[in-house]
């Protein structure tokens, strides 16, 4: 989070026609303010010319987990968000996200944190996670075809359970103070996609949301090598994804038009 001194500028952006539906209150929501892209575009001039995503991040080995070099390679790049907001004291103040984890890590000092308490999340996953990798390598080195089928049922039965538990620790916070967890606000009771929660959008808000922020302007953009969908290019402008923020963005948005107009 990095404050500034006010200087408010605002423009329409596509967002602000995102509509989203609130199951919570039986509304469509739209984001009220505009984009925020000369910021977008000011951390961007920052990734390209310090190529990491922080300070002081030299890990063991003099290795920088935080390089953004891998988001060139194989793992291929990922989105970043950047969200501009008034504080209470009418300062002007940004925040910036990447999605999911960066090389492994959930939390980075001057980044939206997760929606889930991360020591909780560890707890939940170490153990199933283990069990899914050794099922993995039972799976590739057996040769009898209906044990592997087993084994495959196995570890997609483990895997869905583990994913339902670690779902119900994502804790949405939106702008009438109501906080539920996301299997309480997912629509799709078939399954929610994995994923769901991690993007910029829902962390940013979630942050906005939970430490008295009103958010005004918000962008997204594509950073690195171009992913194996071919949808998402290096330095490009995006909206919050359909399948995976559309069904959340509408709870998490509640209530914010009305702090807008008061304001």
């Amino acid at each position: 989070m990095e404050r500034v001194k006010n200087n408010i500028s605002q423009t329409d952006g596509a967002i602000s026609s995102y509509a989203c539906f609130c199951s919570s209150c039986g509304s469509d929501h739209t984001f009220p303010g505009g984009e925020c892209r000369l910021f977008a575009q000011a951390l961007m001039e920052r990734l390209s010319a310090r190529k990491d995503i922080g300070s002081n991040s030299l890990g063991p080995g003099g290795t920088n987990r935080l390089s953004t070099d891998p988001l060139f390679g194989e793992s291929r790049g990922k989105m970043f968000g950047v969200m501009e907001c008034l504080a209470a004291d009418g300062a002007t103040v940004f925040c910036k996200a990447f999605s999911g984890q960066f090389n492994g890590l959930w939390l980075v000092e001057g980044w939206a944190p997760p929606l889930f308490d991360l020591d909780e999340w560890t707890r939940v996953n170490t153990g199933p996670e283990l069990t899914i990798k050794r099922l993995s390598r039972e799976i590739q080195a057996c040769r009898d075809e209906h044990a592997r089928r087993n084994l495959q049922r196995e570890r997609r039965e483990l895997s869905r359970r583990l994913m339902k538990d670690l779902h119900a620790l994502y804790q949405l916070t939106n702008f009438r103070g109501l906080t539920l967890p996301l299997t309480d606000i997912f629509p799709d009771k078939t399954g929610i996609p994995t994923g769901t929660g991690d993007c910029c959008a829902p962390k940013l808000l979630n942050f906005a949301a939970t430490h008295n922020l009103l958010p005004i302007g918000m962008s997204e953009f594509y950073w690195g090598r171009e992913n194996r969908s071919a949808n998402r290019r290096h330095g490009h402008f995006y909206l919050p994804c359909i399948e995976k923020c559309r069904p959340i963005l509408g709870f998490m948005l509640c209530g914010l038009r009305e702090l807008h107009v008061r304001k």
